[in-house]
This record gives structure tokens, sequence and C-alpha cells, in this order.
């Protein structure tokens, strides 16, 4: 049985997405819990956190992407000489 190839752009693309969902129903899940309002500073300090993990999340989802176009090029230049 082959191993899924850990360079796969799609494979790192749905990890950092799935791993984005989680965090975003965490945090929608933290304010239900204790009841926010919304102009509260707990809920502004939640809010800008977790708009903090998004722009990580992005920053990560780019850096896979990265990854996994850079190493398919050095395989396929690899390949070609």
């Amino acid at each position: 049985m082959l191993l899924p190839n850990p360079f796969c752009p799609l494979s790192a693309a749905k990890i950092v997405s799935l791993q984005a969902t989680v965090l975003l129903l965490l945090g929608l899940l933290i304010k239900a819990k204790i009841q926010i309002k919304t102009f509260s500073a707990l809920g502004l300090v939640l809010l800008l956190l977790q708009t903090l993990v998004f722009l990580a999340a992005g920053g990560a989802l780019s850096l896979a992407g990265l990854a996994a176009i850079s190493a398919g090029l050095q395989r396929r230049q690899a390949a070609s000489a």
C-alpha cells in the first residue's frame, strides 16, 4: 500500500483547511458558550484572536502551496535532466 505523498498540494491544502475549519468551529463554540455580547471587550478580543488565527492559517496554506509547487518543479526538472 502506498502512502500519500506529503508534498502533494491537494493533501497539504486539505490538512490546512481542516485545521482552519476546526479553529473556526472552536472559536464559535467558545463565543456561544460564554454568551458574549456584541460590543463587549471580551467579544472584541476573541474576534481579533480569531482573525489572527485565520491570517496565520492562510499564511500556512500559502507556504504549503509554495513548498508543494517548488517540490513539483524540482522533480520535473530532475526528471527531464
